[in-house]
């Protein structure tokens, strides 16, 4: 076995990829693995306590647990999000004649997965997978909007907030109030808060249990990014933002 491989996690990632094919005993993965009985204890207890496997106390029988399938469903998710969303982002950029984004939430950050760039000029500023901080960015809020004040003022509390230009919100309070504002009026700003003279407008995506789990945001050089010859961008970027949300099960509702 290569050096860089530590042993203990590759014996806990086998253990899963035989009990993703079946449910086992412990005596059975033991045999399956020529381990020792308090090795195999000690790593299916690991793993019991992560949620990973789960065990059936009349049959003694290990299966594949609930973690396993949520994290494999967030994961599927993201493709199937990138999938349908795709067609839209392009459509809504040529509509706007500006770059669009779509982004996801991943350990109190907002992640770029996927683009559409109308200037060169972005192509720094938003690159496929790059984080950018929650409290300075349109999609950022807007990933927070359904979540509850006490869970997004714990997330902030944890986030050094940096003023990266003097439009930069670094009060929590500041930043609870463009949430607030966001769950009002359906769409959250970003008004040269993370980069100078960069503006941008977000709206949420939402699944098929009524969830936010991505946000589209148009970008542009000025606040002009809010309007096209008096018309509201963001008119168009509801009009997306439905339509993926659709593709994604989601039932809109009558609020």
């Amino acid at each position: 076995m290569s050096e860089s491989i530590l042993q203990t996690a590759d014996r806990a990632l086998h253990i899963l990829e035989l009990l993703a094919e079946e449910g086992m005993t412990a005596t059975e993965i033991q045999k399956k693995l020529d381990l020792n009985k308090s090795t195999v204890h000690r790593l299916l207890m690991t793993l019991l306590n992560r949620e990973f496997v789960e065990r059936n106390e009349a049959t003694g029988i290990y299966q594949i647990g609930l973690k396993m399938v949520e994290i494999s469903s967030i994961r599927l998710n993201h493709v199937e999000l990138k999938t349908e969303a795709v067609p839209y982002l392009h459509q809504l950029a040529n509509k706007v004649n500006q770059s669009v984004q779509l982004a996801i939430f991943d350990e109190g950050e907002a992640v770029f997965i996927e683009k559409v760039e109308k200037y060169k000029s972005f192509h720094m500023y938003c690159q496929i997978g790059k984080r950018i901080p929650i409290y300075c960015s349109a999609v950022g809020k807007t990933l927070m909007l359904d979540r509850p004040d006490g869970e997004i003022v714990e997330i902030l509390k944890q986030t050094e907030l940096v003023p990266f230009t003097p439009n930069t919100k670094v009060a929590i309070e500041e930043v609870m109030a463009d949430v607030h504002r966001g769950r009002i009026e359906g769409y959250t700003r970003d008004e040269a808060e993370h980069e100078e003279n960069v503006y941008c407008v977000a709206m949420p995506v939402y699944d098929y249990r009524s969830k936010i789990v991505a946000a589209v945001s148009i970008t542009g050089f000025s606040d002009q990014v809010y309007e096209d010859e008096g018309k509201p961008v963001r008119e168009e970027l509801a009009l997306t933002c439905r339509e993926i949300s659709k593709r994604l099960g989601y039932v809109e509702r009558l609020r």
